[in-house]
């Protein structure tokens, strides 16, 4: 008993609400909260200041956390080794990425190999895609340009170029290409500032000097496009997230190159789990060119 409702605490303190820790954990939110009184009264502690419908973790609970963190990073480990020592491919397989391109094309291929993997897929930015690995909600992560870290294994996937586009009715629709330094003073549609994408083109302009004006931030690809073809101002995407689209003029940097690096993310612990062991296997060995990818050779971080 002590186990359900330590699992259901977790989830609670790590969700933020009894009710999206329902969804996680398959089990009724009346189920949920009654474990968690029952936690309390037994040990006759408060884990959890309650505002409303709003959970507040107390001094008490943050400690527990923390322990419960752990004791769960362990259970992940034990079976992921378990399932690594059956020597077989099967489950559900969680990834989280910043975006579907080339990732459908990819799973595709990883599905063909291992048909009894079931695979769920979550789409953000890097920081949540990492943020869910930590909190165990995912089991991959395909991210943009991750620094090294003690808890991830990285396994790279490969390049892609970042360019320029505007919209058909854009003054320089008719043009093949711009140089980076036009971007000064024009105006732009951004991704929010958590887009890797958004941070390599920024730092390139910060290198040049170059200042153009940032009209509107959005959380997605999408809403770039979006905003683009409306006339919103000048976007920059990665060339593999490319679509055709006859409102939209794309325009390649022709003088510098703008890079992003994929690479495939675990934490260290879940790598004996057989579904993500096949996948970052696949990933190391596959001709990332075939899914639109610069080859690139492993690096250590």
């Amino acid at each position: 008993m002590l186990y359900t409702q330590l699992r259901s605490f977790h989830a609670v303190a790590r969700e933020g609400s009894a009710v999206k820790a329902s969804r996680v954990l398959n089990v009724s939110q009346p189920t949920i909260t009654t474990q968690i009184k029952e936690l309390e009264a037994r040990h006759g502690l408060e884990l959890f200041r309650r505002h409303g419908r709003r959970l507040e973790l107390t001094d008490l609970g943050r400690q527990l956390l923390s322990i419960t963190q752990r004791f769960f990073d362990v259970e992940g480990e034990v079976t992921g080794f378990l399932e690594a020592a059956q020597d077989l491919v099967h489950g559900h397989l969680r990834v989280g990425a910043v975006g579907p391109y080339p990732l459908m094309k990819f799973l595709m291929h990883y599905r063909e190999k291992f048909p009894d993997v079931t695979v769920s897929v979550d789409l953000g930015n890097s920081d949540e895609i990492l943020k869910g690995l930590r909190d165990q909600r995912t089991d991959i992560g395909i991210v943009s340009q991750i620094k090294p870290d003690p808890d991830i294994a990285i396994t790279p996937f490969g390049r892609q170029s970042v360019v320029a586009f505007v919209s058909v009715h854009h003054p320089w629709s008719t043009r093949d290409s711009i140089r980076l330094a036009e971007l000064d003073g024009q105006v732009m549609v951004m991704r929010e500032e958590a887009s890797m994408t958004r941070r390599v083109v920024e730092t390139a302009l910060a290198e040049q000097q170059v200042q153009p004006t940032v009209v509107m931030e959005v959380g997605s690809r999408e809403a770039v496009w979006e905003a683009v073809a409306e006339g919103h101002g000048i976007g920059v995407i990665s060339e593999i997230s490319l679509q055709p689209d006859p409102r939209i003029k794309v325009l390649p940097i022709s003088d510098y190159q703008i890079q992003t690096r994929i690479d495939a993310v675990c934490l260290k612990q879940r790598q004996h789990s057989s579904v993500v062991r096949a996948f970052l296997e696949m990933v190391a060995n596959v001709d990332s060119e075939r899914f639109g990818f610069t080859k690139e050779a492993p690096t250590s971080d």
